[in-house]
């Protein structure tokens, strides 16, 4: 089977889902191509919108939230949105694209690729199965102006959901947001520990704010010093003037990183792990069974999936970290309260969502 599977950098969530679904196929032999339409028409305009959403989730997120609620109220209108015209202009590019690399499925993990290959099929074009693979617990605004043959959801719980906003509900795949093998794979945490230099006693809080380094890590970090006294490990992501401002504020009082390849086993190093909600984040942690804090979500989608993992038992929920977060930390840095939360992740999450998925294609790429 020839795999095409597109995303978009706006956020690490898109691509981490989209590489989870590309290891998983490759290990099983089938040929894959990892690619940000946007690309072919440069790498300056693929940048661009990247860079954009970054730019606001960072430093702005309440402006981001004011996007996301005038999207909400949008999709009650009753013709398509400016996104779907936006992306129209790519659709010569794709089109020649697939002309010269032919596949048997397409997988989407960013609406912008879903409306390209949307706007393809309405000029008549025909294109290999499409699969669209939601990355938050929430059908996010013009999900359901999108034409594709299958949206993989994250638990049946979404189904009517997705169906009340016009998905068809026989093209509904309740199997789950995939995450990459280590996140799936079991450690030895005290080995690991050793690994990474990690002390084999000490209580560890780790704290990440996901690949841009958003979440009020400042306010996070300050009020953690105040009430934690064991490891406080800080992972920035790419934010660098992120890191280097708590390098100067904090540099001797916790252990900073950027970037890390190897964030699944920091994961099951920690006692606690506080991050914002972001959708791949919070489902990575759930596979690995960590103790889960989130803090001050971007408003919008990751605020729905903040209170999806609460009501279910998965996170507590912190949006003054001031005033909130010592509390989470005591009671989950209590052994028996962080076994009850890993014992729902597991009963709420599905713990095999890149298998099922590749399942589900290799199916449609046989008919």
């Amino acid at each position: 089977m020839d795999a095409l599977i597109l995303s978009c950098g706006t956020g690490g969530g898109h691509n981490t889902a989209g590489r989870a679904i590309e290891q998983e196929l490759a290990a099983a032999g089938h040929s894959v191509t990892f690619m940000d339409p946007f690309l072919l028409k440069g790498a300056r305009t693929s940048s661009a919108i990247n860079n954009a959403y970054i730019g606001v989730a960072q430093r702005a997120p309440h402006a981001f939230g004011a996007v996301y609620a005038l999207g909400n109220a949008y999709r009650r209108l009753p013709f398509r949105s400016p996104v779907y015209f936006a992306n129209r202009s790519m659709v010569p590019l794709l089109e020649k694209y697939l002309d010269e690399h032919p596949c048997d499925v397409i997988v989407t993990t960013h609406l912008f690729p879903a409306e390209i290959l949307t706007n393809m099929k309405a000029r008549g074009r025909t294109v290999p199965p499409t699969v669209f693979i939601a990355t938050d617990y929430a059908c996010i605004p013009f999900t359901e102006e999108t034409d594709c043959d299958r949206y993989v959801i994250p638990s049946p719980e979404f189904i009517d959901e997705f169906v009340s906003r016009g998905i068809p509900r026989e093209r509904l795949a309740p199997l789950g947001i995939p995450v990459r093998r280590e996140f799936m794979a079991r450690g030895d945490a005290s080995a690991l520990r050793a690994g990474l230099e990690l002390p084999a006693q000490e209580k560890i809080v780790l704290v990440a704010g996901g690949s841009i380094g958003a979440g009020s890590l400042e306010a996070v970090v300050e009020t953690a010093r105040g009430c934690f006294d064991g490891r406080l490990v800080v992972i920035c992501g790419n934010n660098a003037r992120l890191f280097e401002h708590l390098r100067e504020r904090f540099g001797d009082q916790c252990q900073l990183l950027t970037q890390t390849p190897r964030m699944a086993d920091y994961m099951r190093c920690c006692d606690v792990f506080v991050s914002k909600p972001g959708g791949l984040s919070s489902t990575e942690a759930a596979n690995v069974g960590s103790a889960l804090i989130h803090v001050t979500p971007i408003p919008g989608c990751e605020t729905k999936n903040m209170a999806f993992f609460a009501s279910h038992g998965m996170s507590l929920p912190v949006t003054e970290p001031g005033k909130e977060l010592p509390a989470a930390l005591e009671r989950l840095l209590d052994p028996a309260a962080r076994a009850e939360m890993t014992a729902c992740q597991r009963k709420f999450i599905p713990q095999d969502a890149a298998p099922a998925i590749r399942a589900l294609l290799e199916t449609l790429a046989s008919k």
